[in-house]
Formats: C-alpha cells, structure tokens, sequence
C-alpha cells in the first residue's frame, strides 16, 4: 500500500519521517522520494539482515537516511540519540517480510524445512524452540489461542507435549506436522482456508518477539513524538495487530491527542492485490496529531 501510506502522510521536501519497520526499504524509497531536499528519514529495524539490504538499496539516499538496528519501541530513545525531538510522521508496517520468510534459517515459514527460529532480532534471547519445547500444555494452548485465535489449540498443545518427551522439537516441518496431525482430518479443509499450521506460526511468532504488547508501546510513544498536523499510520496483516492500533488510536482521541482519519481501516486495490496477493489481508489505519 505505498501509494496509500505516502498520500495519508503529507510528504514534502523536508519533513522528519520515521520508518519504524524499515525492512527491505520498499516504503522507505517512496518517502525519500519525496521529502528531499532537506528531508531526513530514520529508518528502524530489529533485523540487522534487513536494514543491510535497505542500506545497498537506498545508498543514494545515504546522507538523508539514518539506518537504526534496534526495537521501534525504543522510538523515543532512537530519535533522543539522533537529537531529535518531534517527527513528521511514523509508518508502522507489520507483520513478516517476503525476505524473512524465504529465508529457511530464519525458520518463520512451515513450507520450508529449517531450524524452529521465528525471532525478529536473531541476537535476542528467546526462540520458537525454546517456548515449543519448555512451556507447559496450558501455557502452549493459551499462546496459539490467544495470539492465533486458533480452534483446536488445546489438541495442539497436548500433542506437541507428548511428541517433545520423544526427542525435542527442532524444525518448521516437525511443528507444522504435529499441527496437521492434531486436526481431525474432516475439518482440515473445511475450517481452515489457508494451511493448517498457519495459525500456530503467527502465534508462536508473535510469543517470540512480543509483537503486540511492543506495538501499544510504540503507538503510544509515536504519538507523542510527532509535530502537530504530523500523522501516524499503520499497516496490519492480521486482526490482533489490527485491534491494536484501532484501539490506540481510539484511546489517543478520547484524550485529545489525536483525530482519526481512517475511521474504517483502508484496504488494498484489487489491483495491488492482484500483483501483490500478500497485501490481500492488510489494512491501514491512520491518525493525525491535534
């Protein structure tokens, strides 16, 4: 949705925009684009792979991009230690990168057999496998229910604990396997229009990296930072990132920080979606500083 997100933001040449999950810098060149001369962008990643790509990407832009490895719930730290008080604006796009996915050591895709990872940041403490192998049933069905709002998590989480007294849980495959195996076979196709592991993966995920309770976080904090006028916009993959940012935004203008632009969230062109079947799910919402 870049068309979206640099008309919502009210990009000119020298505003302060914050890319507060740079990625592969898709969005990131589309801003630059448009606030240079003068314009400074500062783009935010926990994945150092990532921001590498977007750094030999925007290498044209260099003297008008600050490159920052770190968590974007530290926004406020990030901008004090760049001396910058106030933004321009802030672009949230969540979720998981096609990049990240494709990569098989990163273990966040059940398609592809590798080591059972799923951490944004590969430095950080916690992964995948050490949650699927160490929590308890209770904790492992509160996890894929809460964070994946999945239907059969108590199934799940009781096979998962019997199949790690074996031998520990180690790969994509393995987990997506004792998924599919824990759905009786007659609600495979019926219930699910996506692969049946796919639930499980977002939740686990989420767990890892803490991605919603860091979101509210850094809504809140972008808020704050951002010059009057300035909006704030965030594009969400799923409807727990979704509810989020809806409900921060609602608590933001009850106290009078900010008006709501999106008060129904913006959905993807049917020709964006058509070239691009990832964005099919996202949504965009977008807030304005009073």
């Amino acid at each position: 949705m870049v068309n979206e997100v640099v008309n919502y933001l009210n990009l000119n040449p020298g505003k302060v925009i914050v890319d507060a999950t740079m990625g592969t810098g898709g969005h990131s060149y589309a801003i630059l684009e448009r606030i240079l001369p003068k314009g400074r962008l500062i783009g935010i990643d926990r994945d150092a792979e990532s921001l590498a790509v977007s750094r030999e990407r925007l290498r044209e832009f260099n003297n008008s991009c600050d490159f920052v490895h770190g968590n974007f719930a530290d926004i406020d730290s990030i901008l004090e230690g760049l001396n910058i008080k106030k933004v321009d604006g802030v672009l949230f796009d969540l979720g998981i990168s096609t990049f990240q996915l494709e990569d098989s050591s990163r273990g966040f895709s059940f398609q592809k057999e590798g080591p059972l990872d799923m951490r944004m940041d590969p430095d950080s403490y916690i992964s995948a496998y050490d949650l699927i192998n160490n929590l308890n049933e209770e904790e492992i069905s509160t996890i894929l229910w809460n964070f994946g709002q999945e239907r059969w998590h108590n199934r799940i989480a009781h096979l998962l604990v019997q199949e790690r007294q074996k031998r520990p849980i180690a790969t994509t495959t393995e987990l997506a396997n004792i998924v599919m195996r824990s759905i009786p076979s007659r609600f495979r196709n019926k219930y699910y229009r996506m692969h049946p592991a796919t639930r499980t993966f977002q939740a686990m995920r989420i767990a890892v990296n803490r991605e919603l309770e860091i979101l509210e976080n850094a809504l809140n904090k972008a808020i704050s930072l951002l010059e009057k006028s300035a909006r704030v916009a965030v594009i969400s993959f799923h409807s727990l990132e979704d509810r989020v940012a809806k409900w921060a935004f609602r608590k933001a203008s009850t106290e009078g920080l900010v008006d709501i632009i999106t008060p129904k969230p913006q959905r993807p062109r049917i020709e964006e979606i058509e070239s691009n079947p990832s964005s099919r799910s996202s949504k965009l919402r977008v807030a304005e500083r009073i």
